[in-house]
């Protein structure tokens, strides 16, 4: 089993940043990608970065140029660094691992930006 522990949301107002984390345990063997999914009140799920074993990343349009995602794999550890926040990027923030088309959730970290 995976275990998937976020970190660092809270309230920031606008403009601000915040850096959330997400450190995985258990069974975190072999090839592994991590990433950020987010929900706000009354939507759905929707994706906002990911990064693979190697290095490779991707970020949703909407946080394009403002959200960064890294990884240290020797902590298994991903982070999700968020810039120049908007409020409409209050939602709960949920780690995600994926591995061999198998999912892991974290249970979600809140983030509020206050305008």
């Amino acid at each position: 089993q995976v275990r998937l522990v976020e970190s660092g949301g809270g309230l920031v107002q606008a403009g601000g940043s915040l850096r959330l984390s997400c450190a995985a345990s258990g069974r975190t063997f072999g090839d592994y990608s991590m990433g950020w999914f987010r929900q706000a009140p009354g939507k759905e799920r929707e994706f906002v970065a990911a990064i693979s074993w190697s290095g490779g990343s991707r970020v949703a349009d909407s946080v394009k140029g403002r959200f960064t995602i890294s990884r240290n794999n020797a902590k298994n550890t991903v982070y999700l660094q968020m810039n120049s926040l908007k409020p409409e990027d209050t939602a709960v923030y949920y780690c995600n691992l994926r591995r061999t088309g198998t999912d892991y959730w974290g249970q979600g970290t809140q983030v509020t930006v206050s305008s």
